[in-house]
């Protein structure tokens, strides 16, 4: 029995959120097999964007996250969806909304998922899932199940328009949608030192997405 559960967001507030969640459990919709899990998920409360007290550069630049996409529907790793390490990135204020800025190179196979999705996550762990942010920063969706192999669980939303993943555990998830994308132009750059992290691969796909909200353990 698949241990992934569906939420749907249809502009609800986050106490409806939460009495869906228990109505699908009642209904057998979600395996009884998740329950633990459902709890775990249910530990994590909304905050406003505005109400994050986060560090940026040691956030991600140091702790790492998870930067997550799925297709609108399916549920196999790999096909389906895809999560990818990162620490590079950026959150701040641009076109009067919080905003996140994620940066995706075209070879890696999170971007074919990033280019069609509306929507993204940013997932972040605390230290006991280092060695997963690392092997997922490592090893390609493409050949490998990183989800079985490091024992994750999703958590699927469900939009209108799209769909978002992130993974249980996580101690703070922000849920995006784009608003902008392009590559990075290696004319533009204004020293040289940036120019050594592409001699070899792909620039980077910018994405700056607005922070839709934010969940907190």
């Amino acid at each position: 029995m698949e241990r992934i559960k569906f939420l749907i967001l249809c502009d609800i507030c986050s106490e409806d959120a939460y009495n869906v969640l228990k109505e699908l459990i009642y209904r057998k919709e979600v395996p009884k097999k998740s329950g633990t899990a459902i709890k775990d998920m249910c530990e994590l409360h909304e905050i406003s964007p505005y109400d994050l007290c986060v560090n940026p550069a040691e956030e991600i630049g140091r702790g790492w996250m998870l930067v997550s996409a799925a297709r609108c529907e399916g549920k196999q790793f790999g096909s389906d969806y895809n999560t990818m390490t990162a620490s590079w990135g950026g959150l701040g204020e641009l076109w009067g909304k919080p905003v996140a800025f994620v940066f995706v190179r075209p070879e890696r196979h999170t971007y074919r998922f990033t280019e069609e999705s509306p929507y993204m996550t940013l997932t972040f762990f605390g230290d006991e899932r280092k060695d997963t942010l690392s092997l997922c920063g490592s090893r390609s969706g493409r050949d490998t199940d990183k989800v079985a192999l490091c024992g994750l669980i999703p958590v699927f939303l469900r939009f209108d328009d799209g769909r978002a993943v992130y993974f249980e555990g996580a101690r703070r998830v922000l849920i995006l949608k784009k608003l902008y994308a392009a590559p990075l132009n290696t004319s533009c750059f204004t020293e040289s030192a940036p120019l050594q992290y592409y001699e070899k691969d792909g620039v980077h796909k910018m994405y700056v997405c607005e922070i839709l909200t934010a969940l907190e353990r």
